[in-house]
């Protein structure tokens, strides 16, 4: 989440929509993409991985099969970030604007 969001905001992601990742399904913020996606990860990034049929098809009918392979492989080498960094206890180095109790950060940590 930290180093992701600092990214993401250089790329455009408002600060408001990383306040709203928590609802991202509701949220106005996330058009029909981006929701697709973000549902995608949600899926892929559960213990086990459970990725419905529903948001499967969601995400074929918004993108081609190149972008979802190299949807598939963000995610999982993100995933994969995340669970290492866990792992070995590796800090926040403070780029991430969300407040600490946000409901994503909580989601993160597992509580």
């Amino acid at each position: 989440m930290d180093i992701n969001s600092a990214v993401g905001r250089d790329a455009g992601i408002t600060d408001e929509q990383l306040e709203a990742l928590s609802s991202f399904e509701t949220s106005p913020l996330f058009d029909r993409r981006e929701k697709a996606a973000l549902g995608y990860a949600e899926g892929m990034t559960r213990t086990p991985a459970d990725v419905s049929d529903r948001v499967f098809e969601e995400v074929r009918a918004l993108f081609s099969d190149e972008q979802i392979v190299e949807l598939t492989a963000a995610i999982a080498l993100e995933n994969f970030r995340a669970r290492f960094n866990c792992a070995l206890k590796i800090e926040s180095d403070g780029l991430c604007t969300l407040a600490p109790d946000h409901p994503v950060r909580k989601a993160i940590r597992g509580k």
